[in-house]
């Protein structure tokens, strides 16, 4: 059956549901399974297609009368920095981004659990248990990371890991052509450090280093104000039925 499933995946169609964006319409997905050898290959694929992981599905809005979900990607080798980002950037330099296995932690889950309460206490995580958590950390199939940001310590220089508590993590696939940016999570307290945009500037970084050349930033709404800081970061590339067209 897993064979089955990778070789030749199988689509499946949500029933309909209120859109989380767009007030007053209705939402569908379609998708399919990552799971078994060639997991990591199909979603590569997938992604590049406009869909997006979350545990082992991949998915993609399927609306009938809607397309405002529009797939982005940050072309890396041509961004640059400008004022705001600079900031931003000095702002975080005390903190060290550490590269991980995705295995969940306790610590974690307390942070995850602290950003939801104080910044999707109405959304549709808000549920979610140390169970859930573990699940949508660890039950991946394909090439998937954390990145743990700490406090710089003495000893980061030689460890590339930071020291004390854990202010963000970021759930990141890796991709041929790009990383992936799954779920990313923060202290909601730290407000003077935009870590949001920070996680998201440390990803291009990290892109360029590997030399990839997109970092994914999943779905961008058009009217969605949650979804308008995705278009900061610029140039980028939008998916239509063309395909992928840059967006200066």
């Amino acid at each position: 059956m897993t064979e089955q499933i990778t070789d030749a995946p199988q689509f499946y169609l949500t029933a309909p549901s209120p859109c989380p964006y767009l007030a007053g319409r209705m939402e569908r997905k379609v998708f399919t399974h990552l799971v078994g050898k060639r997991a990591s290959d199909l979603n590569d694929v997938l992604t590049q297609g406009g869909f997006r992981r979350s545990q082992n599905i991949a998915y993609r809005p399927a609306c009938e009368n809607c397309r405002a979900c529009v797939s982005v990607r940050i072309l890396v080798d041509e961004f640059e920095e400008n004022r705001s980002f600079r900031r931003i950037a000095r702002a975080n330099a005390d903190l060290a981004g550490a590269e991980t296995d995705p295995a969940p932690s306790t610590e974690q889950y307390s942070l995850f659990r602290h950003y939801l309460d104080a910044r999707h206490a109405d959304g549709g995580m808000a549920d979610m248990t140390v169970l859930d958590y573990a699940m949508m950390v660890e039950d991946t199939y394909v090439d998937t990371m954390l990145v743990e940001y700490r406090r710089r310590g003495p000893d980061t220089a030689f460890t590339g890991r930071g020291e004390g508590d854990l202010i963000a993590v970021a759930v990141t696939d890796i991709l041929s052509d790009g990383l992936s940016m799954v779920y990313s999570f923060f202290d909601p307290e730290l407000t003077g450090r935009s870590l949001g945009t920070y996680i998201i500037l440390d990803h291009i970084r990290r892109a360029r280093w590997r030399g990839l050349p997109h970092v994914y930033l999943g779905y961008w709404v058009n009217g969605s104000r949650k979804m308008d800081y995705k278009a900061r970061f610029r140039p980028q590339e939008h998916l239509g039925p063309a395909g992928w067209v840059r967006a200066e």
